[in-house]
Order: C-alpha cells, then structure tokens, then sequence
C-alpha cells in the first residue's frame, strides 16, 4: 500500500512540477522581495523588519494560491487526459489514489515554501553587512549547478529541487543569522504555511472530487476566506449586525478550520509574547491541521468512492 501511495505521489508532484503557474510565482516571489527592500531603505531601522513581515506573508499567500490551484486542477487533468482510467485498473484503492495526490501536491507546496523562504532570507543575509559577492554568488551558483545536475541525471531531474530547496532554506538561515527575530518570522511562518496549506488542499480536494476545477477554486477560496476571519466571525455584535447574523457568523466559525491561527501576531513568533510560547504553538496548530487533514480526506475519499466516471 505505502508502495503505491509514494509511487502517486511522486507522479503527482513530478506532473505539478512543471506546471507554469509555480515557476511564475517564485518570480513574483523574487520580486516581492526585492520590494520589500525598496520599501525598508524608507524605514530606517526598520527595513530587515519589512523584509521579513512581507516576506512572511507572501509566503502565505503565493503558496495557498499554489494549494488552491494544484489540488483543483490535479484530479481533473487525470481525467481529462483519461490517466485516471488505467491507473485504477490496476491494484490500486480509490483511497490510496485520493492520499497518494493529496501528498504529491504537498510535497510540490513544501519545496515552494522551502525556495519561497530561501530568497527571503537570502535578502536579509545580504541586508545584514555579509558580503554582496558571496550572498550573491551562492545563489547563483547553487542554481547553476542545480541546472547542471538536472541536465547530467535526466532521469532524476525532477526530483532533484527537492534536497536542494532545502538545502538552500538551511543554509540563507545561517547566512541570515546575525537578524535572529527576522529570521524566526520567516521560519515560523513556512512552517505554518504549511500546516495551513495542508488544510487548504484537502478542502480543495473535496470538491475537486466531486466538481469542476473553476468551482472547486471558488468554493476552496470562500471556504479559505471564511477559515481566516474565524475569529472576528464568532465575535460579531449583535447590537450592529443583529442577532441572526451574529448566530450565522457563530455557526461558522465552527464549522470551518480556524485558519486564522496560521497567521500569529509578530511578537509570538519572535518570542516576545509573555503569554504564548511558539514550541506548545506550533504542536497545537500542526496538531489542528493533521486532524482537518485527516477528517477531509476521508470524506474526499468517501465521495470518490462513489463516483462514476463513464
């Protein structure tokens, strides 16, 4: 079983890997960061702490709309090129079809969140006084010889931005040592991007099981929307908004995932909140999201289980 779900799975991420809209978004996210830097030379003092906040949340926001995207349009492909057909013609379980994508798109989103988060903390690296040349050269270099080892081992190609994208996030994280508070915003927030991306796509991959891409996007992103503004949703006053939205706005709130604790206040992540402390934070939130991850994935698979494809 594990055998077939990791072979999906690699096929999966191998099919989302070269998909444009990735390459696209880790240009935006070169370009959000080369921003941010504009932004801080206007801040003073202030401008690591820009490059991190925006940093931060582009990270967030560029991998759930990956999330979105790829879990939307991963299914239907299948069956729209009609791979699906001889796929499940074989000994394999619908569920172990359904898991097997589900971890293909994360590991696709993991490698993102892992290059998304080496360009941030590669710009504060070289905003920390090291030298330009050598910021500049270790990521250039690095990209050439990833381009020489996917043009030597074809066969691996694919695969080879795995090990080097985190490679890469370990090493601008030792580089951007001497900013440790920007650095830990940055780390925090890729982690929880990813707990809160795994959400996502399972969200996604409901819908996808039964609808189309565009509708499964749509009804993903309402579902997201709501899931950020949780919080504010089950504490709307009822002398403004009346008592029936209140107990609508209520009612939502707990029926969908909280997503809004994905993005923590800056002083929780930094360690200044005297309230909260992150190790217990992140067990609880990766805790939340492997139980919503779990939950949605068995009802895709229950729903996909009785669909007919003929």
């Amino acid at each position: 079983m594990l055998q077939r779900i990791s072979t999906i799975a690699l096929n999966t991420y191998r099919e989302a890997a070269r998909a444009r809209i990735l390459y696209g978004l880790v240009g935006i996210a070169l370009a959000t960061a080369m921003y941010a830097v504009v932004v801080g030379a206007y801040t003073l003092r202030s401008a690591p702490r820009v490059v991190s906040d925006l940093g931060g949340a582009s990270i967030s926001l560029y991998s759930i709309i990956v999330a979105i995207v790829l879990a939307a349009t991963s299914l239907h492909r299948e069956l729209e090129y009609k791979t699906i057909f001889p796929i499940l013609a074989r000994p394999v379980r619908r569920s172990e079809y359904i898991v097997g994508k589900t971890l293909g798109n994360l590991l696709t989103l993991a490698v993102f969140v892992a290059i998304d988060g080496f360009v941030v903390l590669l710009t504060l690296a070289a905003m920390s006084g090291r030298s330009v040349p050598l910021i500049v050269g270790i990521g250039l270099g690095s990209i050439a010889v990833l381009a020489f080892l996917v043009f030597k081992l074809r066969s691996l190609g694919t695969f080879l931005p795995i090990p080097w994208a985190f490679t890469m996030l370990v090493i601008a994280s030792w580089l951007a040592s001497p900013y440790p508070d920007e650095r830990r915003v940055v780390l925090g927030m890729c982690l929880l991007t990813l707990f809160e991306a795994s959400i996502v796509t399972s969200i996604a991959t409901v819908f996808a099981s039964f609808s189309s891409p565009f509708l499964t996007a749509v009804l993903t992103l309402g579902v997201f929307v709501v899931g950020r503004q949780a919080d504010s949703l089950a504490q709307l006053p009822v002398k403004v908004f009346g008592q029936a939205i209140h107990d609508v706005g209520v009612f939502l709130s707990k029926i969908v995932p909280n997503l809004h604790v994905y993005v923590p206040a800056r002083p929780l992540l930094t360690g200044e909140a005297v309230d909260s402390h992150l190790g217990p934070y992140f067990a609880m939130s990766g805790l939340q999201s492997l139980g919503w991850t779990v939950g949605l994935l068995t009802f895709s698979i229950l729903i996909f289980q009785k669909r007919d494809f003929l």
